[in-house]
């Protein structure tokens, strides 16, 4: 029966096998979201999700404010007449925005697909001079999509979570130097600390942000071998400023328009991207960084030393909480190997087992999650757990490198890109030119081999060789090419 009821309440099929049905059975098993609220696109996110995206918020948002950005929140809702400043902006996004009912005498509302033309109305009124710049403000924000195609829990809805920066500057260098610094955050935040690799590229003139210069998106790679964009970063040149009149008088008293830059790292999606990379079979793997529970406590006790194991076992829960670690005791009816089965189901790093053996020992029983391994971990060493938790995030990283290095492949043919995307992989080639004279040899790629030219690196040159895999012109850029949520 222990058997059976395990196999009833945990995950019915193989993450290798069937990654779709794989990735919505976690989401629902471990309690991060529920579908039931009855509209498309839209879904709950549950305790367990929230304290999760919650943690992702917090390293982000101290990271941000050490690079000089400091926090706002602007209204929900956008006028009409706000989208109509920025003519490539509206015709980009009009189609997917969710219009607020009318009200009589009012301008027409929508729901913030995106906040450029809530912050720059405000950035107008609020630069003057050189000393106002650089002007760099976020928001943690949730934005809605009147998304028409099929959706996927946070990773395509009809509202996420994210956070946007919207940055002003005097100069079109310092607003290319933010670009790179974005990336480099999210390099520091999502890469190292999350463990998610990710290609940051600049996407090609028909594919980059409505309104912007140049686009760069970072890609990482699911275990369905499909791109899921995670975050992106816009060079938007004066496109804003000068419709919003965003100026600003130099040292010479001459008026200039700001240069300007968002940053929008997708937290529903690294939250998906989380899970669909350190994920295995037994659920959720959650870098200790983020785990809402770092450390889960398990007290092994009989009705007759049932006080003193939960007494001790609170002890060492104190102890544990002065380290800075997140630590809690499941006291719950439960037999222990329910509990064990949940909390690796959730994802939880480490657990300690703890009864009267380790108590009289001072020996206790700790168990890894990634690693599925136990060790003997000394009261007096639980100092160590930090440690731990670092490697354990190490590991982590290191694996999903390892995952994303082999995906990577040169193909100097069309054949050699369509075994590479039929076998999962990334095809880096020679190609004529991510600008609008490349737009046929990319519509072919899409059209013959069911891919998407996906960008140049964004963070480094590369020098092609010999000439487009597809027109056979002289090559300009080194390209990838792969499938895309």
């Amino acid at each position: 029966m222990k058997n059976q009821k395990k196999s009833q309440e945990g995950l019915t099929v193989k993450k290798d096998k069937n990654f779709s049905r794989w990735y919505n059975e976690i989401l629902n098993k471990a309690e991060i979201i529920d579908l039931r609220y009855n509209i498309k696109g839209f879904i709950v996110i549950r305790p367990w999700g929230a304290m999760i995206i919650e943690n992702i918020y917090k390293i982000y948002e101290k990271a941000l404010q050490e690079e000089g950005h400091k926090p706002s929140f602007f209204p929900i809702v956008i006028p009409e007449k706000n989208f109509k400043k920025e003519s490539s902006h509206v015709k980009g996004f009009s189609p997917e925005v969710f219009w607020l009912q009318k009200v009589k005498g009012e301008d027409k509302l929508a729901l913030r697909p995106t906040s450029e033309t809530a912050f720059y109305q405000m950035y107008s009124l609020w630069i003057r001079s050189h000393r106002d710049l650089p002007l760099k403000l976020y928001q943690r924000a949730n934005v809605f999509r009147c998304e028409t195609k099929a959706t996927r829990p946070l990773i395509r809805g009809r509202e996420f979570y994210w956070i946007e920066a919207h940055d002003a500057f005097s100069t079109n260098n310092e607003a290319d130097k933010q670009v790179q610094q974005d990336i480099t955050i999210t390099e520091r935040i999502v890469h190292n600390r999350f463990g998610i690799p990710f290609l940051p590229m600049k996407r090609p003139e028909w594919d980059k942000f409505p309104g912007a210069v140049y686009t760069i998106a970072g890609d990482c790679m699911l275990p369905d071998n499909k791109l899921l964009q995670i975050f992106t970063t816009h060079n938007l040149g004066n496109n804003f400023s000068k419709p919003f009149k965003i100026k600003f008088k130099d040292k010479d008293g001459k008026e200039k328009y700001v240069w300007q830059t968002c940053y929008g790292p997708g937290i529903s999606r690294i939250l998906a991207s989380i899970i669909s990379i350190h994920g295995d079979d037994n659920g959720l793997i959650i870098p200790f960084c983020i785990s809402p529970i770092q450390v889960i406590i398990i007290p092994i006790f009989n009705s007759k030393n049932q006080d003193r194991i939960i007494s001790e076992s609170e002890k060492i829960a104190t102890k544990i909480r002065s380290f800075g670690i997140n630590v809690e005791i499941d006291i719950s009816e439960k037999r222990p190997g329910e509990k064990y089965y949940e909390y690796e189901l959730r994802g939880v790093p480490f657990r300690l087992e703890i009864g009267e053996k380790e108590i009289k020992s001072k020996k206790l029983t700790l168990f890894i999650r990634d690693t599925k391994k136990k060790q003997v971990i000394h009261i007096d060493q639980l100092s160590e757990l930090k440690k731990l938790g670092e490697q354990f995030d190490k590991r982590l990283k290191t694996k999903a490198d390892n995952f994303m290095r082999g995906k990577i492949v040169n193909c100097k043919t069309k054949e050699q890109i369509k075994k590479a995307i039929k076998e999962g992989k990334i095809a880096r080639v020679n190609f004529c030119s991510i600008k609008k004279s490349g737009a046929r040899c990319a519509e072919y790629i899409e059209k013959e081999i069911n891919a998407e030219v996906r960008g140049i690196l964004g963070n480094k040159q590369e020098k092609p060789i010999d000439r487009c895999i597809i027109c056979n012109k002289k090559a300009t850029q080194v390209v990838y090419i792969g499938k895309s949520y």
